[in-house]
């Protein structure tokens, strides 16, 4: 899935997705404040730890344990062209806002209306109430041609539109995280369609993905001309189903994506297992990387320090690792986690989906398959072993957290919240199931109860909080979230510790990991 356009009144999950990816710039780091857990101990030396593992027999039969494949040039695809299609299928599932979701809409881009449009606007509504009508005019919601989602803004989807100029706002995620909204015009629809092919050109789409997605926009937009399209019922179409979006090659190879010192990773190959693992729960394919520490002794147990986000974080790994090396901390298996090689996530929005809307399903496959598969392979003390997970992934490592009480399995100790984006959990709740009140209620862990038997480490960017402005939406920043749940910790004497560092968002990742390395897994 290369790209998710986001248009007026369409499903936008890019608007909540943070980036979290290493840069070159790094500030200085400092500690802001620090609150520290009185008794804590130094690790002992204990038994293996024994999981259950529940993974089903297609599961395990897909597992695929070998050596680094990292470095490997990314491979040529070696799909035969298709011929081409001649007949086409244009699909359109409709929605029809509510006055609620009217109301919204209007206030969200009331500083792109003239003071007209937004009373017309406005008088539209209160005619709408005054009718006793429901909600608005339908629109199509989502677009399939040949099964697969258009993500450009068709012309004919505007019941006004006359098939002159083409008018509409674009919404998109730059870079750096920041969302941008954008006036668009253009004098005909050929002219569209030629600033798409740059678009696509821009993205990195061959000439042929190019014509082919040309081809669907004209073919979507002379449907809706013409009526001559099928009608999906509402909540038809799956917006988690990657293969519906146009890009998506399961044949693909994205190594070249993933950030890391090849020198660095080129030094400790040999120490690292690479591990293909599949989950059925999920539909997904993921490599997990098992770093382990010098001079390991298979007969000896170690924790794991367990990093999500391993398209960056497994970057880390060669540092982390002399660390060790130097004697500055005791040898611990470092395990990153990801997508496989052949799935890209340029926008965010399937880290999101798996870390926000679907975290229950990542929390099952970490807890009842991928640990308890580790641990057949090696000897792993759980009760030592930390879970990392930052932004989205905080959200993730939060709930995995307060659910924890929740399973037979116990993979880990201790867990690390860094700032967590929960002020996404509060965006399209009834689109992903998500109980905002549930999340501030941590779950309902101490209705459970009465004391938190894990360790935490909650951190954050002191400058990070204008990071992502834009879309708090008169909810709770990132660091108010993380000092209301710090407060909530420590009215239950968890043994916690609370960091901010001098920092953006992400910035300070790199040697927060080093110094939990350090302080946590002492010599």
């Amino acid at each position: 899935m290369k790209r998710l356009l986001v248009l007026l009144f369409a499903l936008t999950i890019s608007a909540y997705v943070c980036s979290c990816g290493n840069k070159k710039s790094q500030p200085e780091n400092s500690v802001s404040e620090t609150v520290q857990a009185e008794n804590v101990t130094e690790p002992e030396i204990k038994e293996p730890s024994k999981l259950v593992n529940k993974m089903t027999e297609a599961e395990l039969s897909k597992v695929d344990k070998h050596a680094l494949t990292l470095l490997d040039e990314p491979e040529e695809s070696t799909t035969e062209a298709e011929p081409e299609q001649t007949e086409h299928t244009v699909s359109v599932e409709f929605h029809t806002p509510s006055i609620d979701e009217l109301r919204e809409s209007i206030e969200s881009y009331r500083d792109q209306m003239t003071d007209e449009e937004y009373e017309e606007a406005l008088d539209y509504i209160e005619d709408a109430v005054e009718k006793g009508e429901n909600g608005g005019i339908p629109y199509p919601d989502y677009i399939l041609v040949d099964g697969y989602i258009v993500s450009h803004h068709i012309p004919y989807s505007d019941p006004d539109y006359d098939g002159g100029q083409i008018e509409f706002i674009l919404t998109t995620m730059s870079e750096d995280g920041e969302i941008e909204s954008e006036e668009l015009s253009f004098e005909s629809f050929e002219v569209y369609l030629d600033w798409i092919r740059k678009e696509d050109a821009g993205i990195g789409y061959s000439d042929e993905e190019i014509e082919l997605d040309i081809l669907h926009v004209q073919l979507a937009n002379e449907a809706l001309k013409t009526g001559d399209y099928e009608i999906l019922p509402e909540g038809t179409v799956d917006v988690q189903d990657r293969s519906l979006y146009f890009g998506y090659d399961e044949s693909g190879d994205y190594r070249d994506t993933w950030e890391f010192d090849r020198e660095a990773v080129e030094a400790i190959k040999d120490s690292v297992d690479e591990i293909s693992i599949y989950d059925e729960e999920l539909d997904e394919e993921f490599v997990v990387h098992v770093t382990l520490p010098p001079d390991y002794d298979k007969d000896k147990t170690y924790p794991v320090f367990f990093l999500t986000d391993g398209i960056w974080r497994f970057g880390n790994c060669p540092e982390l690792r002399k660390v060790m090396e130097n004697g500055e901390a005791a040898p611990v298996i470092l395990v990153s986690l990801y997508y496989s090689y052949n799935i890209t996530d340029p926008d965010g929005s399937l880290r999101y989906y798996d870390f926000v809307a679907n975290r229950d399903k990542l929390l099952d496959f970490i807890t009842d398959n991928l640990m308890p598969y580790l641990c057949e392979s090696y000897n792993i003390d759980c009760e030592s072993s930390a879970l990392y997970g930052h932004s989205d992934g905080g959200v993730f490592s939060h709930n995995a957290l307060f659910k924890s009480d929740l399973y037979e399995n116990q993979p880990f100790g201790s867990y690390i919240i860094g700032s967590p984006a929960l002020w996404g959990l509060y965006n399209y709740n009834e689109h992903f199931n998500i109980s905002s009140d549930e999340v501030m209620n941590d779950y309902g862990y101490f209705d459970r109860n009465d004391k938190l038997d894990k360790k935490v480490f909650l951190c954050g960017g002191d400058q990070e909080d204008p990071d992502y402005a834009d879309n708090y939406n008169g909810h709770d920043t990132t660091l108010e979230g993380l000092e209301k749940l710090r407060k909530r910790l420590e009215a239950k004497k968890a043994d916690m510790t609370y960091k901010l560092y001098d920092s953006h968002h992400y910035q300070y990742i790199p040697e927060m990991l080093i110094e939990y390395l350090k302080e946590n897994y002492p010599v």
